[in-house]
């Protein structure tokens, strides 16, 4: 009995101490005078999507991902559950930048209340998220329950 606590104790340290490291930055884990190794090198394209018309880029940090343990692991892989995220959108032409934090559980359970539905799928591959941010190809997935409450025009 205590060995099963103490083992879930240890499970529930390892899995914070995993998903702090996904939120932190080259800069914060290291040195700032450090060589980046290659294997650490994250290139700024995968970061960055862009919208239909190539007019706005948007990129997403990571601010909280959840506690909760992952289901069915051996079937989809290592997955964070996001909670909070910062939303950075530029306009290519004007140059304006605009900024801002979504609360995504929020967002889902006032989309399920108001529309009976949502469609965000919050777990993110752990491998997705490189130096704190959301690759490009996942920012769809992210903010799709905000886009369809007008909270974000991309």
């Amino acid at each position: 009995m205590a060995e099963d606590e103490l083992k879930e104790s240890s499970d529930n340290n390892e899995t914070r101490n995993y998903t702090k490291e996904l939120l932190e930055t080259n800069s914060e884990s290291k040195e700032t005078n450090s060589r980046v190794v290659f294997e650490e090198f994250t290139d700024e394209r995968t970061l960055v999507s862009y919208d239909a018309f190539g007019n706005k880029q948007m990129k997403i940090k990571v601010l909280e991902v959840s506690d909760e343990n992952p289901p069915s692991k051996w079937k989809f892989g290592d997955r964070v559950k996001v909670s909070k995220i910062l939303v950075t959108i530029k306009h290519l032409a004007s140059q304006e930048v605009e900024e801002g934090e979504f609360d995504i559980e929020a967002i889902e359970r006032e989309l399920a209340e108001k529309r009976h539905y949502s469609s965000t799928n919050r777990w993110i591959p752990a491998n997705e998220i490189k130096n704190g941010y959301v690759v490009g190809s996942r920012h769809t997935t992210l903010i799709s329950d905000a886009a369809a409450l007008d909270y974000i025009v991309f």
